[in-house]
Order: structure tokens, then C-alpha cells, then sequence
């Protein structure tokens, strides 16, 4: 089964992915995690995406759709989060995907007022050593700006900062937004309002879904 989940920055995709993660076997696939992964290493597409990253703006079509390829086929089952962000990565999955004879099962659009996505994002920060996320509404690290896990030092994420979150929210609007009208005018989305406690989130997704959620 491939699950893609839309949604703006900071309307919980990448919680409840993993959760969904968890419950059902399926790989995690979540585009920021692996890009905020080589920035760390420092490699080639690393250096490349964080001059991107830190402003706000969009990885370009050609790294981002390469870096998917390698793991779209996992035979556990995948969950997309953070992709596709524009029409062509849509067009160029369902290529992809149509090769390979793996179809996307279900598209989740998780809504969230933009007032509350930039309260959300303001309170995001993220260990500079494990990258491990936290929240300090409701997830902060025990002792405050280190991390639980490493023990690592824990700030705001460059790109959650303000300018480049309303940024970010330009962006999304401009480019991102129109993949859920490319989805809609290909078949069926769920729609669920991404508010309420993170529980209460999972169960709206999770019925979106459907309650006999496979991994296969």
C-alpha cells in the first residue's frame, strides 16, 4: 500500500506518519527527515538542499525525485510525507509508479488554519546532533535545549523561523496547493481537519484510511 499525505507545514503529517508507521509496518518515507539527514553528513545533495532549505524555498524537482525512486518500491508499504510538493513531482511519481506496476492506494489532505500552522511551527525545534524533533507545547526535551536522546544541543530549525515560515506558506500556496486539485481531478481525497490532540488526529486518519489499514 502507498499512502501520500498532504498538508501544510506544520499540520502534523510527520507525527502521524509515524504513528501510522508503527501500527501498520510501512516505511516512513518522509523527504525532510532524509534531506535534514544529508545536510547533517554534509554531502553533495546536503550542502545543495540547505542553501533551499534555510530560506524556505523548495528542493529542486531532479534531487528530490531521484531520492524517492530508491525506496518507492519497499515491500512493506510506504508512507509519503513531504511529497510530491509540486504538480510535475505528482506526474513524475504516478510515472514512476505506473512503471512499476505500484499505484497509489490513497491521498489524505490534512487541513489546518494558517494562524494556527505558524503557532504550531514557532514552537518546533530539533536536536542539531540526532535530529530528533520536538514540540515544546507538548513534547519538549526534560531539560530545556538538550536533547533527551544524545543529549545533543536543541534549537528552532532554520526554517521554521518566521521569515522563512511565511516563506514557506508562500511557497505552499503557490506550488504545493495545486497537487491536491492534481489528485482530486485524478480520483478521490480524504479530507480531515488536522486539529484536536494528536490522538485525535490519528483517529480521523486513521478512519480516512480505513480501519483494516494494511501494510500490503
Amino acid at each position: 500500500m502507498r499512502i501520500v499525505l498532504l498538508g501544510p507545514p506544520g499540520a502534523g503529517k510527520g507525527t502521524q506518519a509515524r504513528r501510522l508507521s508503527e501500527s501498520t509496518g510501512m516505511k516512513h518515507l518522509s523527504t525532510g527527515d532524509i534531506l535534514r539527514a544529508e545536510v547533517a553528513a554534509k554531502s553533495e545533495l546536503g550542502l545543495l538542499a540547505k542553501s533551499f532549505m534555510d530560506k524556505g524555498d523548495l528542493v529542486p524537482d531532479s534531487n528530490i525525485i531521484a531520492m524517492i525512486q530508491q525506496y518507492i518500491d519497499d515491500p512493506s508499504g510506504v508512507l509519503l510525507d513531504g511529497f510530491p510538493r509540486t504538480v510535475v513531482q505528482a506526474e513524475s511519481l504516478d510515472k514512476s509508479l505506473k512503471e512499476a506496476g505500484l499505484p497509489i492506494d490513497k491521498v489524505v489532505h490534512m487541513s489546518v488554519d494558517t494562524d494556527e500552522l505558524i503557532r504550531r511551527l514557532s514552537q518546533r525545534v530539533m536536536c542539531t546532533d540526532c535530529q530528533t524533533p520536538y514540540n515544546l507545547d507538548h513534547s519538549a526535551p526534560a531539560k530545556a535545549g538538550v536533547c533527551d536522546k544524545c543529549g545533543g544541543e536543541v534549537i528552532a530549525r532554520d526554517d521554521d523561523k518566521q521569515e522563512a515560515v511565511m516563506n514557506r506558506m508562500k511557497v505552499y500556496q503557490e506550488l504545493t496547493a495545486p497537487v491536491l486539485d492534481y489528485y482530486k481531478s485524478h480520483g478521490d481525497v480524504a479530507e480531515i481537519k488536522a486539529i484536536g490532540t494528536p490522538d485525535s488526529v490519528f483517529e480521523k486518519l486513521s478512519q480516512a484510511i480505513g480501519t483494516s489499514v494494511s501494510a500490503n
